[in-house]
C-alpha cells in the first residue's frame, strides 16, 4: 500500500518511532537512524531475553537499522543525504538541538521541499515550555487524565503502559499521511507537522473541557464509574475473576436488571430514567455487584449473553491470547526472529481487505543494515563506509 515511500525514522523511544512502525507495517522503507554505540535506548527498555529488547523486536518491525552520530558535522551532512532520497522524517530531539545541529524543518525543506517533517515533542514547538524534556508520563499527568482516574479519595493514577505515546503516535501517524495527501494529490508543499503528548490525549478527554467551559465542573476520581451511564464498573464473580460492564444506552442498563432477574427495578423510575439512575449509581452497582458475586464468571457471562447485555471478562494476557474470537481474527502471529526464535507480535492493526499489512522481521541488530543503506542508497563505498566507522561516526 504503501510501496515506493521512505521514512528517515530519526527519533528514539515511543511515540515518533512508533508512527514509522504503522508506516512500515504497510510498505513504507523505513530506515532507523540509531545512535552507533548503544542505539536507541527502547532496546533497553523492558523485559529482555538473552540481552536482547523484547519491546525493541516489536516496535522496529519491518525497519532496516542504520547507526549515526547526529551531534557531529559529518553526521549532521549525511543525514541531510539521506533526507534528499526520503518522503518523511521524524524526529523527537528538543527544538534548539535540531536548529543547532542544521537539522530542523528549514535546513531540510532547503535540501528536499518535498520533505514531510514530523516533530513530536514532550511540549510542541512553541510556548514557554517548549524547550523543556517531556515524556509521555507528563503528558498523561497534564493532560487531565491522571486526576481523573483512581478510585474516589485515592491519588491521581498514571496508566502503567504508554498510553500518551500511543494516543499521540497514532495522531501522528494520520497527520503524515495527510500532508502526504496533500503533497502528492494536490501538489502541495512538503510541510513540518508539530504533534505533542498533551494535546493528542486531552481532545480524548475533551467532555472535561466542555463541562468545565458550560457548567463550572471540575470532575474528581471515581474509580470505574462515569457520570453518563449507570452501571458501569468492574465485578468480582463467585470464582475470583472479574467482569466488566456498560450501561451507555438506556436498553442496555435495562437489559441488565432483566438478565439478575430484578423485574421490579424495570418499573422504578429511580432505576428505569437514565438521569435518576446515575444519581443511584452507587446502589445500581451494589445490586448487580451482590448477583455477579453468586455466579461464577461462565454463569454471569451466559447469563448477560442471553439479554445481550454489554458485559466481558476482565483478561490477563494470557486470557487474551486464547480467547477465541482474538485467534479467529489472526490477532497475533508468529514471526521468526535471528536472535530470539519464533516470537508471538500482534499483527498490523487496522485490517485492509486488499492490501494487508505484514510483518516482515522484528527489530534488526544495530547497524545491520549500514553497508545497504549507505552504499545502495547514497553510493558510498566500502572504503568510506569502513573509515566513518572507525572514526564513530557511525
Amino acid at each position: 500500500m504503501l510501496d515506493g515511500l521512505r521514512v528517515l525514522d530519526l527519533a528514539t523511544l515511543a511515540a515518533a518511532p512508533l508512527v514509522a512502525t504503522y508506516l512500515g507495517e504497510f510498505g513504507a522503507d523505513v530506515i532507523k537512524v540509531e545512535e552507533p554505540r548503544h542505539g536507541d535506548p527502547i532496546r533497553g527498555w523492558g523485559n529482555q531475553r538473552d540481552g536482547v529488547g523484547l519491546m525493541w523486536k516489536s516496535i522496529a518491525r519491518n525497519k532496516r537499522s542504520i547507526t549515526l552520530d547526529l551531534r557531529c558535522a559529518e553526521g549532521q551532512e549525511l543525514v541531510r543525504r539521506l533526507v534528499e532520497h526520503a518522503d518523511v522524517a521524524i524526529f523527537n530531539t528538543r527544538p534548539q538541538t535540531l536548529r543547532k545541529w542544521g537539522l530542523d524543518y528549514e535546513s531540510l525543506r532547503a535540501v528536499n521541499e518535498r520533505i514531510v517533517m514530523l516533530h513530536i515533542t514532550g511540549y510542541g514547538l512553541s510556548g514557554p515550555k517548549s524547550e523543556r524534556p517531556g515524556f509521555g508520563t507528563l503528558g498523561e499527568a497534564m493532560s487531565g487524565f491522571a486526576h481523573i482516574t483512581g478510585q474516589a479519595g485515592a491519588p491521581p493514577t498514571l496508566p502503567p503502559f504508554m498510553l500518551a505515546d500511543g494516543v499521540a503516535s497514532l495522531n501522528a501517524a494520520y497527520a503524515v499521511m495527510m500532508a502526504l495527501y496533500h503533497r502528492d494529490v494536490h501538489g502541495g508543499p512538503g510541510q513540518l507537522i508539530d504533534v505533542n503528548l498533551i494535546d493528542p490525549l486531552a481532545r480524548l478527554l475533551e467532555q472535561t473541557l466542555l463541562g468545565y467551559d458550560q457548567l463550572g465542573l471540575v470532575p474528581e476520581r471515581a474509580g470505574n464509574r462515569w457520570d453518563i451511564s449507570a452501571p458501569r464498573n468492574t465485578y468480582r464473580t463467585a470464582d475470583g475473576k472479574w467482569l466488566a460492564m456498560s450501561g451507555s444506552s438506556p436498553a442496555l442498563a435495562l437489559r441488565v436488571f432483566r438478565a439478575i432477574g430484578r423485574h421490579d427495578l424495570l418499573d422504578d423510575a429511580d432505576f428505569s430514567d437514565p438521569q435518576r439512575r446515575l444519581a443511584r449509581a452507587r446502589e445500581v452497582d451494589a445490586v448487580v455487584a451482590d448477583w455477579v458475586a453468586t455466579k461464577t464468571l461462565s454463569e454471569a457471562m451466559d447469563a448477560f449473553e442471553a439479554h445481550e447485555v454489554a458485559a466481558a471478562p476482565v483478561y490477563d494476557i494470557s486470557d487474551l491470547v486464547a480467547d477465541e474470537q482474538l485467534a479467529h481474527r489472526g490477532v497475533f502471529i508468529s514471526v521468526d526472529d535471528p536472535q530470539l526464535g519464533p516470537m508471538t507480535v500482534q499483527a498490523p492493526v487496522p485490517r485492509f481487505s486488499s492490501a494487508p499489512g505484514t510483518v516482515g522481521h522484528l527489530g534488526p541488530r544495530l547497524g545491520e543494515h549500514n553497508t545497504e543503506v549507505y552504499g545502495d542508497l547514497l553510493g558510498m563505498s566500502h572504503d568510506e563506509i569502513d573509515d566513518l566507522r572507525a572514526r564513530g561516526v557511525l
